[in-house]
């Protein structure tokens, strides 16, 4: 139970870098207004397992994120720590290269058969900027038809030049395009998962002007109607790189990435995140005859050739295959499912849940008298939500309506799945309680969360 409600330190602090920071953090995903405003604790002192403490000296239970789906073996993870520590005394940078980005490639190359070469970058958004570059630079075409969430780079952000909206049903929406470069209007196309006929239309009309076809190869949906291998027969029939990106659903579905599973071969696929478990490192891996390309397009940056990312990758991957995390983070996502299912059954709460049960959300649903589901529904939920991390905070937890299983989950399950079902118990409780009485804003100590991109005041 937190009993510093008021975390004195970590809220004055961010209300500080608000002011000298625009939009108060790097990242837009871990603004404390996405959760519960005013009360989210924005800073952290530590993080071991799955606990972090804040700077007032809280203790929470991370039951959301986990680091935006990085740190899959855990915080601090001893053995990726290890190896990461022997490489700074070394020394992590110098004149010369890492011989272990060559080590990192080959064993990436022995997961990924199909592919043949490999270049590295630090961050997801940067190396899915060098992926489409290497895609433009292969195909000679401008234009590029995607499917799902792919980062902050301009050629991205692009399609919200024809209408802002047109990213919304790719993750996140409301993202405005503002400094992007008006003449990338009309070179960035969206088509929905599982909408092939919204691909074909886009092939259909734009002609050679697609060179670049990339999406997400599965987030909360599983593929239907052979979609994945029309989407691949559609690339080769006209000439277009096929790029998946891993950077959320890799490694944690499958070892080295949910496409090996599905059986679908792209042309390139790009890693971040769950490579480094925490530490900075990315890929971009793909067929010899594409990725040679990058030789002959200026694609450099210093900081791609330190040595922490590389030596964090290849001691994550160790381990991964090692236990076999794949089947652990099933195993204990099935138990949240559960979980979940139970209590909000128990309280009158229905909720619809998506995902594989190592990356999952839920979503409430209510009903209402308005005709209006984007106003007076969206509205209630919003509230909802907030008031369920509002109560799961209260309790010692870090909880909104996703779950990222990690292996520090896996190790002490019990212990912490019997904590987390007693605090939802308690949350649900007051929830069924707040909805039945069509009074949820009251049970709120704060403002409602936000649930799109916008300016911070």
């Amino acid at each position: 139970m937190i009993r510093d409600f008021e975390r004195v330190k970590t809220q004055a602090l961010y209300k500080r870098a608000k002011q000298i920071i625009p939009g108060g953090t790097q990242l837009f995903s871990k603004r404390p207004e996405l959760f519960v405003p005013e009360q989210w604790p924005a800073y952290y002192s530590r993080a071991s397992g799955c606990s972090i403490w804040d700077l007032d000296g809280n203790q929470y239970m991370d039951m959301s994120t986990m680091g935006i789906g990085t740190c899959v073996l855990g915080y601090a993870d001893p053995e990726v720590n290890r190896a990461v520590i022997d490489i700074v005394r070394n020394g992590s940078m110098s004149s010369l290269n890492t011989y272990l980005e060559v080590k990192l490639a080959e064993i990436l190359l022995k997961f990924h058969p199909w592919a043949e070469m490999v270049r590295f970058a630090r961050t997801g958004g940067e190396i899915m900027t060098v992926a489409i570059r290497i895609a433009r630079a292969y195909s000679g075409r401008d234009g590029i038809a995607f499917c799902g969430y792919h980062g902050w780079h301009d050629w991205y952000l692009a399609a919200n030049l024809v209408d802002n909206s047109k990213l919304d049903g790719h993750l996140l929406s409301g993202l405005l395009p503002n400094g992007v470069p008006k003449s990338l209007k009309g070179t960035i196309f969206p088509f929905g998962y599982n909408r092939v006929d919204e691909l074909r239309n886009i092939l259909e009309s734009q002609g050679e002007k697609i060179g670049t076809i990339v999406m997400e190869p599965l987030r909360y949906q599983e593929p239907r109607d052979n979609f994945l291998e029309e989407v691949r027969r559609l690339a080769t029939k006209c000439g277009c790189v096929l790029i998946f990106d891993e950077i959320t659903s890799g490694w944690r579905h499958s070892i080295g990435g949910v496409h090996l599973e599905l059986g679908i071969e792209p042309d390139i696929a790009v890693f971040a995140k769950a490579l480094g478990n925490g530490f900075p490192i990315a890929a971009v891996i793909g067929k010899a005859n594409v990725m040679d390309k990058a030789q002959e397009s200026f694609i450099s940056s210093t900081y791609w050739t330190e040595a922490v990312g590389p030596a964090a990758a290849l001691a994550t991957v160790e381990k991964m295959e090692r236990i076999d995390l794949p089947r652990k983070l099933e195993e204990v996502g099935k138990e949240v499912k559960h979980i979940w299912e139970f209590v909000s059954s128990k309280y009158g709460l229905k909720v619809n849940i998506e995902g594989r049960f190592a990356l999952m959300h839920f979503r409430f649903e209510l009903s209402s008298n308005s005709s209006d589901e984007g106003s007076a529904v969206e509205e209630e939920r919003r509230a909802l939500n907030t008031l369920f991390s509002q109560e799961m905070l209260r309790q010692g937890f870090l909880a909104g309506t996703s779950f990222y299983a990690s292996y520090a989950h896996y190790v002490n399950r019990d212990m912490i799945l019997e904590r987390y079902e007693n605090a939802l118990e308690s949350t649900f409780s007051i929830l069924s309680s707040a909805v039945a009485k069509g009074r949820v804003w009251d049970f709120l100590t704060g403002p409602v969360a936000v649930s799109s991109f916008g300016r911070l005041t």
